[in-house]
């Protein structure tokens, strides 16, 4: 019998394969960025469903088989696109995440991304839309150094978005995307 992980994870993409599966890509607390594939999810009534849409948190049960991941179970705990109701949080979602999945080739096994992205979604959720620009910027700093390019402090406490650390990007914004563009040329990209 195969071992069962259950941990929080937030999709950040989902693809159809076949009829009616699917393959997720989540990052999770426990097991990094993983790819998981999701049986029967696109069937009318599916339990799943529901729980594994784009921007939606939840509580996953991950099996690892001989051909990668498989999801065996999840419940939705929060549904970020619901709480992000402005088109442009929601482009900006897209965006980090979109990122986030470029500059990692398969997995990776650092459990610092979650925070980050939760972090994330939680601020563009409840923050006045002002201050989203310079949220954006620091999730996709975090995400940087996390990832070992941005030799920058932009790694104090991940999942926190408040005023204090927000306010040098609103001041400083041109050399705080300065570094973004040099950690993306570092990475390849």
């Amino acid at each position: 019998m195969r071992h069962k992980y259950e941990t929080r994870g937030i999709v950040l993409s989902r693809a159809s394969v076949g009829e009616a599966n699917v393959f997720v890509t989540l990052v999770t607390q426990e097991l990094g960025l993983v790819h998981a594939r999701a049986q029967g999810v696109r069937k009318s009534g599916a339990k799943l469903a529901s729980a594994l849409t784009t921007f939606t948190e939840s509580n996953v049960v991950l099996v690892r088989g001989k051909e990668g991941w498989r999801i065996a179970g999840a419940v939705l705990e929060e549904n970020w696109s619901r709480r992000l109701t402005r088109s442009a949080s929601r482009t900006r979602a897209a965006r980090v995440s979109g990122l986030l999945l470029r500059l990692v080739a398969g997995e990776v096994h650092d459990q610092k991304l979650f925070p980050i992205m939760n972090g994330f979604f939680e601020a563009l959720a409840t923050h006045s839309e002002d201050l989203h620009e310079s949220i954006e910027v620091l999730a996709v700093l975090r995400m940087l150094a996390v990832l070992g390019l941005d030799t920058g402090n932009a790694q104090e406490e991940l999942s926190e978005f408040a005023l204090p650390f927000l306010a040098p990007i609103v001041v400083d914004r041109i050399n705080y995307i300065s570094r973004i563009n040099r950690g993306i040329a570092a990475s390849g990209l």
